[in-house]
């Protein structure tokens, strides 16, 4: 994905790194500004939709906290979080989360699919895959799924801002499979703690995990986790989604 520098004044995100079309995916802006924020847990608030193939500037905040900015018009807010999450449900196994998986791309609900964190159309080298369905007997959704070296760093890891990824799009399959959500429903806010390098190993998976919180009107709140096929929690977060007016 390439080197990211914390000094870095402006970022410009590839048409590849999209959500929706023309849209930055969510993910991936929130961990980049994640991590210009030094905090062991960060909340990232989106204000407006962050564009792809356009230079937008970062910002420093006096919170200890950053921006993304439009010229004057601000796109999204970071800022160090306290981690409130408490107890996560059991982590469903690799056997669990592949057969979740199978069953959405037997019968995906209709949506964006060429997202590149959930898009059918993507390959392991062109986006995560997070195929997430409901496990069965559960009041959860679930993807196994395995990246390719192409997204991994030097290091043979992943890096931080695709493992931010892996805790957006289950939010939203959460949403359509668990709570009856339409499609077209956007992160306005995901709050993530990192609690370890997630590695990229030829035949080593991961699973991704969403649950619901709160519902109410047009928002709703899930619970999201990342873990390794053996079992080791790597992530989680908490997200705030909204269906857009109309």
């Amino acid at each position: 994905m390439g080197d990211r520098t914390t000094d870095a004044k402006t970022i410009t995100v590839p048409e590849r790194l999209h959500g929706y079309p023309g849209v930055a995916f969510g993910g991936y802006v929130a961990g980049v500004l994640a991590g210009r924020v030094d905090a062991e847990a960060v909340r990232v608030d989106f204000r407006r939709p962050v564009p792809t193939g356009t230079a937008v500037s970062f910002a420093d905040a006096p919170d200890g906290g950053g921006a993304l900015m439009d010229r004057e018009l601000l796109l999204a807010a970071a800022a160090p979080a306290a981690w409130e999450a408490g107890e996560l449900p059991g982590m469903p196994s690799w056997e669990e989360a592949s057969a979740a998986a199978e069953a959405y791309r037997a019968a995906p609900p209709e949506g964006q699919v060429d997202c590149f964190g959930c898009g059918l159309d993507r390959t392991p080298a062109t986006g995560l895959r997070l195929h997430c369905g409901q496990v069965a007997g559960r009041d959860l959704v679930a993807t196994a799924w395995t990246p390719g070296p192409e997204l991994a760093t030097d290091a043979g890891v992943l890096p931080d801002e695709l493992v931010w990824g892996a805790l957006d799009c289950p939010g939203n399959a959460a949403g359509r499979l668990l709570d009856g959500r339409p499609a077209g429903a956007v992160t306005a806010a995901l709050t993530a703690r990192l609690l370890r390098p997630v590695p990229v190993l030829a035949g080593a998976g991961l699973v991704s995990y969403s649950w619901m919180r709160e519902s109410g009107g047009r928002k709703y709140s899930v619970g999201t986790a990342l873990a390794t096929a053996a079992g080791e929690l790597c992530a989680v977060g908490e997200a705030l989604w909204v269906v857009p007016r109309g």
